[in-house]
């Protein structure tokens, strides 16, 4: 539960922003290629979009830490 996170953290965990993020992120990117020949192409361009998600995620500016604020 959220709740057993810092307090600072909770709106940010509760919300659904970051899940809207990454669905709008695959609908833009998946718009791109238009027509799959199969799902096995759609598979590895979405599981390629998600690391790329999870690689900013982890190297860029972090979101939340575990440290009281």
């Amino acid at each position: 539960s959220y709740t057993a996170f810092p307090k600072p953290h909770g709106k940010r965990l509760r919300t659904t922003n970051m899940m809207e993020r990454v669905n709008r992120e695959l609908k833009r990117r998946t718009k791109v290629a238009g027509v799959f020949p199969n799902e096995e192409s759609l598979l590895r361009l979405v599981g390629a979009i998600l690391m790329d998600i999870n690689e900013e995620w982890v190297t860029g500016k972090r979101y939340l830490t575990m440290e009281r604020e």
